[in-house]
């Protein structure tokens, strides 16, 4: 709550609330609350459980966005695999609540073996979700203190032509269901598994933050180290150095659609203060151009651009200053 203040003069405009589960934490609706009345858009990723119980206050508190997390299109094979019997339901219910608010609603799924595309659409239509967002199996290790799964899971430990399967599954499903995820990031996600040069570096670290459970400052899960306390975000600057190490769906669909954008905002304030050679080096750098027709044929909304939760216990935050 005290970071806010510094967070807005960051230009932060967008925030996910991420777990573990976020609505255990007992001041969550307070935590959205404060931030909505700080200007930023919120968003929140859940399980699902507790949905129906927080939907009505943490509409009132001002959340946008709604990503649930779903394993599987049978929702018994979902359920077992959270341990939550009857979770299905719970979803279903909190679903229907959070839409008659006027809050988007989003499944969030992991690439892995229980995952079968084809049954998707139906099964997250009847539901009652809007859209569906995918993350990745991670090839990179964790920097933060955020895993809280397996990563010797057989569910995930997919090999290389297996996830290009399910890359090819998910830009079939693109024609006849709402698919958030940029086709130019499935295009790198895909890159980056064949072991091939990306085109788009990230922009974590510059214009999208993680912060975990400790309110430290990381450029992404991934990173080795953090960045520093939420609390001297002020004094911390830009990560600039490039990086393709990972393939997190978060990061690459951000960058994607927002790489090039920032290079043409660079490049107008370099022009302005009169250093021309800043403003074209802005435009010069690799993937602008690629950024930008990536942007001009998504037509998703911005506000959408969520991702999955990663953290136990207490909620973290991915914060975006969108662009």
């Amino acid at each position: 709550m005290r970071a806010l203040p510094i967070l807005r003069r960051r230009r932060i405009k967008y925030v996910t609330f991420q777990g573990g589960e976020p609505l255990l934490h007992p001041d969550i609706d307070r935590l959205v609350a404060l931030a909505s009345q700080a200007g930023m858009e919120c968003g929140l990723i859940s399980n699902g459980w507790f949905l129906a119980r927080h939907v009505e206050r943490l509409a009132q508190a001002g959340l946008k966005r709604l990503l649930v997390s779903i394993d599987s299109p049978n929702m018994r094979e979902h359920e077992l695999n959270r341990g939550l019997n009857g979770l299905g339901t719970r979803i279903k219910a909190g679903l229907a609540q959070a839409r008659a608010h006027g809050i988007s609603t989003c499944a969030s799924v992991t690439v892995s073996r229980l995952v079968r595309y084809d049954a998707l659409p139906d099964a997250l239509a009847e539901l009652g979700f809007d859209a569906v967002t995918f993350s990745y199996p991670r090839r990179a290790p964790f920097g933060s203190t955020s895993l809280v799964y397996d990563e010797t899971s057989k569910l995930i430990d997919l090999d290389t032509e297996e996830l290009l399967d399910a890359l090819r599954a998910i830009v079939r499903m693109k024609r006849h269901y709402r698919v958030l995820d940029p086709s130019s990031a499935l295009s790198e996600v895909e890159r980056f598994v064949r072991g091939e040069e990306q085109r788009v570096p990230c922009i974590g670290g510059k214009k999208y933050f993680y912060i975990d459970w400790n309110l430290d400052i990381w450029r992404c899960e991934a990173w080795p180290e953090a960045m520093g306390s939420v609390f001297e975000l002020d004094r911390i600057p830009d990560e600039t150095q490039p990086c393709n190490a990972c393939m997190m769906a978060c990061y690459r669909h951000a960058s994607v659609l927002m790489h090039g954008a920032i290079a043409v905002a660079d490049a107008l304030q370099a022009f302005r203060r009169g250093d021309i050679q800043a403003a074209v080096g802005a435009l010069r750098q690799q993937g602008v151009l690629y950024s930008i027709w990536s942007l001009s044929r998504e037509t998703l909304p911005r506000q959408m651009l969520g991702s999955k939760a990663r953290i136990a216990a207490a909620p973290a935050t991915q914060a975006n200053s969108g662009g």
